[in-house]
């Protein structure tokens, strides 16, 4: 008994460390939520997280595609930070995604940041995903390394060395933030 309200409690803990804490329950067969319809999935269970090196393709499988495609769809970049983007020399860049599909933080963000790579015309080969547990371990070399202490963590390298992150929730948009990070590391350069 006291385990199971420790593994409860624990539980909830880590889940406000990813942000929201709400429930994450999503339609698994049609993508839409209705009355009709009572197969759900629970995002919280282990058995839908991704972890590990994660391949692009596997969001737009079930359960995933409903809420990556969604936000994917649905998330309208600013064209003003887009075209400054394009500015920008890639040829260096690479990105990591750190992300928990159990997170509701993750499942809105990572479609959206997608978006904004996809605008830009950055090189999906140059950006690696790497998903956590809801204890944010993955079974992934080196790992440790990154510091991760919450989801979706964006991390932003030059030359394989890290220029900046956006943690959890960008502080103006995804493709400003990444703008900022980018543009105030070539500042600093000269």
């Amino acid at each position: 008994m006291r385990k199971c309200v420790f593994t409860v409690a624990l539980l909830t803990l880590i889940s406000a460390g990813c942000g929201t804490g709400k429930p994450a329950l999503e339609n698994l067969s049609s993508g839409k939520p209705n009355a009709e319809n009572t197969a759900m999935t629970n995002f919280s269970e282990p058995s839908t997280w991704l972890l590990g090196y994660i391949q692009p393709f596997q969001f737009t499988g079930m359960p995933h595609a409903e809420w990556y495609l969604k936000g994917f769809e649905s998330y309208s970049p600013a064209g003003d930070a887009i075209e400054k983007l394009k500015g920008i020399n890639q040829d260096d860049l690479t990105i990591k995604i750190v992300l928990g599909t159990w997170c509701p933080d993750s499942r809105r963000e990572v479609p959206r940041f997608m978006k904004v790579l996809e605008q830009w015309g950055f090189p999906s080969g140059k950006v690696t995903f790497i998903g956590v547990d809801i204890s944010k371990n993955a079974p992934v070399g080196g790992y440790e390394e990154l510091g991760i202490e919450r989801v979706p963590t964006f991390i932003i390298m030059k030359n394989k060395i890290e220029t900046g992150r956006i943690i959890e929730n960008p502080v103006t948009s995804l493709e400003q933030d990444m703008l900022n990070i980018l543009t105030r590391n070539e500042n600093n350069a000269n």
